[in-house]
């Protein structure tokens, strides 16, 4: 198949040549996102790819159906910005990677919450000044304490045994109960049970309608007061300008984020000589108490090469009629915590 590659990374291109090194497809990269400005750059093509970042709504889709363009293929396991609806209702493919490498994630979270506790991140920049004071620096222990798991997909399972490993009490909530992590000593509870019990709390849901903000002020005033709070998985299921106020009222305690809601303007770019125009991360980003860091959990070699390989998969098995679960429709059930 003729495939244009849309929203490329530098980092990509190598993965995905390596995947395809039989040559069975003609890959043409673009490094500027699938939208309505760029629709008409997919004419030729028989499928095209796209990153989480690209809006794909129903416009154009209407206009990729008018180019013959047969397949949407999604470099991500999030699918919430595509119409999913208007694809099948033009008789589009959409399709997905739905595990790459959920170790990558939940090892990203862990670090998160290590460093907002231990303070890494500040006695490195300390240190490199000769500054060796412990001033500021103090932690807490893991051990012992409640982490809440909202969503235990793959995702989720592995943070859920990682949290294991450190001695933690572990709740979690979902509309499906883990047995194997029920038999480890993991225990469901409801969502407003988690808030209430959780000292530590790790996100691994997908966007969907019923997620969407669901940590928000009503949320934030059923915590413990100083939760730690870390979001591994999309950024509009915290309500930002809602997190800034538990911030300031101290209601959160630390706030671990690798997702933000309008990153697709942010995120995977160089700003260091730009005016950020967004001032809900400005304004995140002057807490002490908060750690932004820029949609990097997925960034290991495993994970890239899994990316790749299934990306180029899910090209053989359109092109070869083979029925795929990784082909997302209408009718596909939009779980409410379970990745």
């Amino acid at each position: 198949m003729k495939v244009a590659i849309f929203s490329t990374k530098y980092y990509e291109r190598e993965y995905l040549e390596r995947a395809n090194a039989a040559g069975q497809h003609q890959l043409t990269y673009f490094d500027v996102p699938l939208q309505e400005q760029t629709m008409d750059m997919a004419r030729g093509f028989d499928a095209v790819s796209i990153q989480i970042t690209d809006r794909v709504n129903a416009k154009v889709i209407s206009r990729l159906s008018e180019l013959k363009v047969k397949l949407i293929d999604l470099r991500s396991a999030g699918y919430d910005n595509v119409d999913v609806e208007a694809a099948t209702a033009f008789g589009i493919a959409v399709m997905r990677v739905p595990a790459y490498s959920p170790e990558a994630i939940a090892e990203h979270a862990t670090a998160m919450i290590l460093t907002l506790d231990r303070k890494t991140h500040k006695a490195y920049n300390r240190v490199r000044e000769n500054n060796f004071s412990l001033q500021g620096l103090m932690g807490f222990n893991l051990h012992g304490k409640t982490v809440g798991v909202v969503g235990t997909g793959k995702i989720g399972t592995a943070f859920c045994n990682i949290m294991l490993g450190f001695g933690c009490k572990v709740v979690a909530c979902d509309i499906t109960k883990s047995e194997p992590l029920i038999e480890k000593g993991v225990k469901y509870v409801s969502f407003e049970k988690l808030l209430a019990l959780s000292d530590i709390i790790s996100i691994h849901c997908p966007l969907t309608p019923m997620t969407k903000y669901l940590f928000d002020a009503m949320a934030f005033s059923k915590i413990r007061r100083g939760l730690m709070l870390i979001n591994t998985s999309r950024g509009a299921i915290v309500n930002t300008k809602d997190a800034i106020k538990a911030l300031k009222l101290g209601q959160i305690g630390y706030l671990g984020i690798d997702v933000y809601e309008g990153e697709e303007n942010i995120f995977f770019r160089d700003l260091s000589d730009t005016i950020i125009n967004d001032d809900q991360i400005e304004r995140l980003m002057s807490f002490n108490n908060v750690l932004i860091t820029p949609h990097q959990a997925f960034f290991t070699t495993e994970a890239l090469t899994a990316i790749a390989d299934i990306t180029i998969e899910n090209f053989d098995h359109f092109e070869q009629g083979v029925v795929s679960e990784n082909e997302v429709t209408a009718a596909t059930p939009k779980m409410l915590l379970n990745p």
